[in-house]
Formats: structure tokens, C-alpha cells, sequence
């Protein structure tokens, strides 16, 4: 598990977001787009009714928002991270963790260009859980 270290915009960013959505936040990664990570069955509020919450936080902060729950089991984590994309299967054993997908399509789309996508699932996964690799089959 990697240390976490925050800057003083995420971390106003982590209290707007808390502060507008009710929400309790879990964590939040600043990349291409800002990924927020909250608790279990925190989903709902955090979305608002069709969407309301990300629209206004995606308005306020200018910025695409994309919306994670966190869960306590390393495979239905890497599932609500892998979402809107469905995954035949995830095994999960001793560090290293293998998520099946249903066609190329998928597995292209997990995998993104350059590595980018499998890259930040792992660096988020690595976060909570000891995983050492990740395998796309």
C-alpha cells in the first residue's frame, strides 16, 4: 500500500465536494480528470437525483468528474473502478489480481491507450490493497 499525500487544492476540492454532496469522501485523485473514491453506500448521494451533483460540481470546478465506490473486498473494488466497463470475472490471490473480460472491445477499453487506464486502476488499487500486478485476460 502506497502512502497518500495530498496538496492544499485536493484537499479544498475534497471539502467542496463533501460540503455539496453530503457524501463521505474516502479519497480523491487529481489526474485527467478528478476521480472522487467514497465509502459504501455512499454512491447514491454522492451522484444526486439524475446526475445533479456531478453536474454542479463539474460547472464549479471546470473539470470532468468521475464517481468511485470504495468497497472493503479487492475484485468488487476493481469492478466499481473498471465501471461503466463489465468484467466477465476478477480473481483476486497472494498479490496478484486478474480481471477477465468479456470481449477484445472491453479489453481494449480497460487497457486504454499507452497503458493509461490499467495504469491508474493499479496505482488506485495499490492505494488500499497489497497488489503487486494486474493481469487483463
Amino acid at each position: 500500500m502506497n502512502k497518500i499525500k495530498y496538496n492544499l487544492d485536493l484537499i479544498k476540492i475534497m471539502s467542496l465536494f463533501e460540503s455539496a454532496t453530503g457524501a463521505k469522501l474516502k479519497d480523491a485523485i487529481d489526474g485527467e480528470s478528478l476521480i472522487f473514491v467514497v465509502e459504501e453506500s455512499e454512491m447514491g448521494r454522492a451522484i444526486g437525483r439524475n446526475g445533479s451533483n456531478v453536474r454542479k460540481l463539474e460547472g464549479m470546478l471546470n473539470r470532468r468528474i468521475r464517481i468511485v465506490e470504495f468497497a472493503s473486498d479487492a475484485p468488487k473494488f476493481a469492478r466499481n473502478l473498471a465501471a461503466p466497463l463489465q468484467l466477465k470475472d476478477v480473481k483476486y490471490n497472494e498479490g496478484a489480481m486478474s480481471l477477465y473480460c468479456a470481449d477484445t472491445k472491453t479489453r481494449a477499453m480497460l487497457i486504454g491507450r499507452d497503458r493509461k487506464n490499467i495504469s491508474l486502476l493499479t496505482d488506485i488499487l495499490k492505494r488500499y490493497f497489497d497488489i503487486r500486478e494486474i493481469k487483463v485476460l
